[in-house]
């Protein structure tokens, strides 16, 4: 079995879609630069092969397919200075909620607007880490728990704070959930290429400027304890996603609140990684008949 350095899937401009592993020029981590890519064969998590065949990129997709992904888990509240920035306590332990699967999506693909998630307002950007389960796991100790990783991806957890926080009492995974609001990418990156992942310049900008600048070390529960933690009791399968939470700058958190309008571009990055550009766009109403 080769080793895969940094997963990609993609359309290749021969009009095939294929998973590989992304050849980037020397000097340059964003895997959104990627070009071309060593083809992949077979299982990702299971048995595959690099192979030499070499085919050009046309479009970055997810990294992973539908039939790939698992479940997607996602904390909240696991910055100290995002907790902070939300008036909120230090949580005791991982704050977890759920994503749908149908809530991830590409790399550049837009994020739409659903009419119902164009209600009150409260359309916000959360850039995180995502980690890439590899293998199965359950009861994972701290000290053993990177051995599951498979890699990290950047993401986008945008959420609607309105249904999230005041809406029948809460809605999490409503205000989370919706198609397109998880995207992924651009890649994959090795567990054994980003061996601290604790330790990584993260970051948003918001129709080119500065919004979210951190680093993963601000971490209340890092990625080993993240790991092991939701393992415990609960077997964690390959290609299961779990984004790890954000940063403070978020627009919920700052004086007036920075929400998310139609057209507005997002862009996510993870020093190592590369970044995810997307385009907010709102569903319009159905012509009267």
């Amino acid at each position: 079995m080769s080793a895969i350095s940094r997963l990609i899937r993609f359309l290749a401009k021969d009009g095939h879609v294929y998973y590989g592993d992304a050849i980037l020029p020397t000097g340059i981590s964003d895997i959104a630069k990627a070009t071309r890519a060593h083809v992949i064969q077979g299982d990702i998590f299971g048995q595959h092969r690099v192979t030499d065949k070499v085919a050009e990129v046309r479009t970055l997709l997810a990294p992973l397919a539908r039939k790939d992904i698992g479940t997607v888990r996602c904390l909240g509240l696991n910055y100290e200075q995002h907790a902070k920035e939300s008036n909120l306590p230090i949580p005791q332990y991982p704050v977890l909620f759920f994503k749908p699967v149908t809530a991830i999506t590409g790399p550049s693909d837009d994020i739409p607007v659903s009419l119902l998630a164009q209600e009150g307002e409260g359309l916000d950007y959360e850039c995180e880490l995502v980690i890439v389960v590899g293998k199965e796991a359950k009861n994972v100790p701290e000290s053993q728990a990177l051995n599951y990783v498979f890699g990290y991806a950047v993401g986008n957890d945008v959420s609607h704070r309105d249904w999230q926080i005041k809406r029948g009492g809460g809605q999490w995974g409503l205000g989370k959930g919706f198609d397109g609001w998880a995207p992924l990418g651009p890649g994959i990156v090795s567990s054994k290429l980003i061996r601290d992942p604790n330790a990584l310049h993260i970051s948003t900008k918001l129709n080119g400027q500065t919004v979210q600048s951190s680093s993963t070390k601000d971490m209340i529960f890092n990625v080993a304890k993240t790991v092991s933690f939701l393992s415990q009791g609960t077997t964690l399968l390959p290609g299961d996603l779990i984004f790890t939470g954000t940063p403070q700058g978020v627009g919920m958190g700052r004086k007036p609140a920075l929400w998310l309008k139609d057209g507005d571009q997002v862009e996510v990055a993870l020093e190592g990684v590369g970044s995810c550009v997307n385009k907010v766009v709102f569903d319009k109403p159905a012509p009267k008949l």
